[in-house]
């Protein structure tokens, strides 16, 4: 390692965190840039003001997978306890209708080895016809032979109907994981990609297909642990500090802030696309280069939160609705302790788009109550609305690499990782591929 090398990070969501805690580690001088007063990108907290109440709630209800090991692997690096921070379910969905109906129940037999939990789950699951459970197994079966692996990407509802999914089977188990990992309507979704995700999650050992819900503020077991982790290495870290802008020096590169100008000998650019373009504008090598997204669509995520009366539960933590513009609804009093507090989802574009937060809010009350008629009235509701949470993760979308055409500048995000969604294990991922990248060339 040179010792007069000095690393900057630009971004300290998932990515640029998980690039500074690799390079620290390795004995890296680090120091990372933050343009706001929290880190976290997205899988950040925010305070929200409820009659004279200050509560701490997460910008969204996030979900991990058993299969996300790059993610695990940092959290433990960092000190976080898996028991305390998350709550672990072997994977099943519950699929709620309205009238307090089941409409579909699949667990997984995590009694026995994969892939044979998921082929028993889907030959005991309740809500689906004889016919429909064959089409299922043999469907997971010709995954399995063709390693998920495909010729040519197609949207994902044009793939499934050729497969002979019907419509029962998209509606209850394809669509439902389709959002969640893809936050992609299905007809426009990429199969390829959803396939990489059903590979990871459905083979190799049994617990990849694992839920594991946060039972803590995203901060406290994300930003906050890692930020220690990587200061206790000796890493700098500079909130309410943007970035103004990224110039090539002689032997290396000058970053501009309001502090100052700062000269780095390497950098990884962690912040969103549309803003690493502009911070990218500066260089000349890359003015032509393919590191670029101005192609890209993107897709909202709305996260509704409504408090009932501290007695009030449900009979899962976490439940589907079936035939809903409601997803999925977590009761955060039997995951947080946070007592009547319920999140519910809504991931990608929609109708619900055209709704003001009110009329949204009220739609998904009314929706709740019809799926579990004990609910009364909500006390009061809150909704998060990232308008532009996640890249729309379409076939053949062209995303940049982690290396650059300028020597010693990098990419990292979820956007580069290329076999992943945008999800926080494609964030983590790509930036300890840049931080590996780094280590090679010293």
């Amino acid at each position: 390692m040179n010792t007069n090398q000095h690393i900057a990070i630009i971004g300290g969501g998932c990515a640029g965190l998980s690039a500074a805690a690799s390079l620290t580690e390795r004995g890296y001088r680090v120091t990372l840039f933050e343009a706001s007063s929290q880190l976290g990108g997205r899988a950040r907290s925010v305070v929200v003001e409820n009659k004279d109440l200050l509560q701490l709630l997460d910008n969204g209800q996030h979900i991990l997978l058993g299969a996300y090991s790059a993610t695990l692997s940092l959290l433990e690096k960092a000190g976080v306890k898996e028991d305390e921070a998350f709550l672990r379910l072997p994977l099943q969905l519950n699929m709620q209708s309205g009238a307090a109906k089941s409409a579909f129940s699949l667990k997984s037999a995590h009694y026995l080895p994969a892939p044979l939990n998921m082929l028993v789950g889907f030959l005991f699951c309740k809500g689906l016809t004889l016919s429909e459970r064959v089409a299922a197994l043999k469907f997971m079966r010709h995954l399995q032979a063709s390693n998920y692996e495909l010729s040519m990407d197609l949207p994902l509802a044009k793939w499934l109907k050729q497969h002979k999914q019907t419509k029962t089977l998209i509606q209850m188990i394809w669509e439902p994981l389709c959002l969640a990992a893809l936050n992609t309507p299905l007809k426009k979704a990429s199969s390829r990609i959803f396939l990489n995700v059903l590979r990871d999650t459905f083979s190799g050992d049994k617990k990849n297909s694992d839920f594991l819900i946060p039972k803590l503020e995203l901060s406290k077991i994300i930003s906050q642990p890692v930020a220690h982790y990587i200061q206790a290495k000796g890493g700098a870290i500079k909130l309410n500090h943007r970035i103004r802008s990224l110039v090539e020096a002689d032997d290396g590169f000058h970053l501009e802030t309001k502090q100052g100008m700062l000269h780095f000998s390497h950098v990884i650019v962690a912040t969103s696309p549309a803003r690493t373009d502009k911070l990218l504008a500066e260089l000349p090598r890359l003015k032509a280069s393919q590191d670029k997204t101005q192609h890209y669509q993107y897709q909202p995520i709305y996260t509704i939160y409504l408090q009932y009366p501290t007695e009030i539960k449900l009979p899962q933590v976490m439940t589907g609705l079936a035939n809903a513009i409601s997803q999925w609804v977590f009761d955060r009093g039997e995951l947080c302790g946070e007592k009547g507090l319920l999140a519910v989802i809504v991931s990608a574009e929609g109708p619900h788009q055209k709704m003001t937060q009110d009329a949204l809010a009220l739609q998904v009350a009314k929706e709740l109550q019809q799926a579990f008629p004990h609910l009364p009235k909500p006390l009061w509701h809150k909704v998060i609305a990232e308008k532009r949470a996640t890249f729309s993760c379409v076939p053949y979308l062209t995303r940049p690499t982690n290396r650059t055409a300028q020597n010693n500048l990098y990419l990292a995000g979820d956007y580069t990782y290329a076999s992943y969604p945008a999800t926080i294990e494609g964030a983590v991922r790509s930036g300890v591929y840049c931080a590996n990248l780094i280590a090679n060339a010293s």
